[in-house]
């Protein structure tokens, strides 16, 4: 009886393991976004912006990666970094309402950067990270960037909803960058 009840004992030890560990690994693949890093930085200057992308299915690769960067709240100057195993385009558009930067009127910003894989992309459990310079960033508030991630399989994942203050966090949140008050000594 005593062995009975001591393997019993083990069966349900190794059956709460599993449960555990399951609920881990769904945790953690709920909780993979495609994120800005940093997520905060000074308003008005250039910064190095790096959208993190996680390949999130065990099936397909990540081949495409389309970022939207808003017109709205226009950011004058983007240059992109090469990235092996990558073609980039950048699209521009013409802003609605010019913008001044050192006294010179800028009427047209990049609205659009597009990554795409040229060998195989990023494979299940990878992740990379797509990066600009940009500025100078608008003077305050939030920049929402959409971003679409695109797999091997055709499925494409739509980064585009606004995270709301007080509300529970979007299934597909967009890439969001705050900026906080610009430094004393400038940038």
């Amino acid at each position: 009886m005593r062995g009975q009840a001591s393997s019993f004992g083990s069966r349900v030890v190794v059956a709460v393991v599993i449960a555990v560990a399951m609920l881990t690994a769904a945790a953690g693949v709920a909780s993979a976004h495609v994120t800005v890093k940093p997520s905060s930085v000074p308003a008005g200057g250039f910064e190095i912006l790096s959208f993190s992308v996680p390949n999130e299915k065990d099936d397909a690769n990540t081949v495409k990666l389309e970022v939207e960067i808003p017109t709205t709240k226009p950011i004058p100057f983007v240059s992109v970094q090469p990235m092996t195993g990558w073609s980039i385009e950048v699209e521009r558009s013409t802003l609605a309402k010019p913008v001044k930067v050192h006294g010179d009127e800028v009427s047209e910003a990049v609205s659009k950067v597009t990554w795409t894989a040229t060998a195989g992309g990023l494979e299940p459990g990878q992740f990379d990270l797509f990066t600009i310079s940009a500025g100078p960033l608008p003077s305050k508030g939030k920049v929402q960037f959409k971003a679409l991630q695109t797999y091997s399989d055709g499925e494409v994942v739509r980064w585009i909803q606004p995270t709301v203050k007080g509300a529970p966090e979007p299934e597909h949140p967009a890439p969001t960058l705050t900026l906080t008050k610009a430094s004393e000594a400038g940038h």
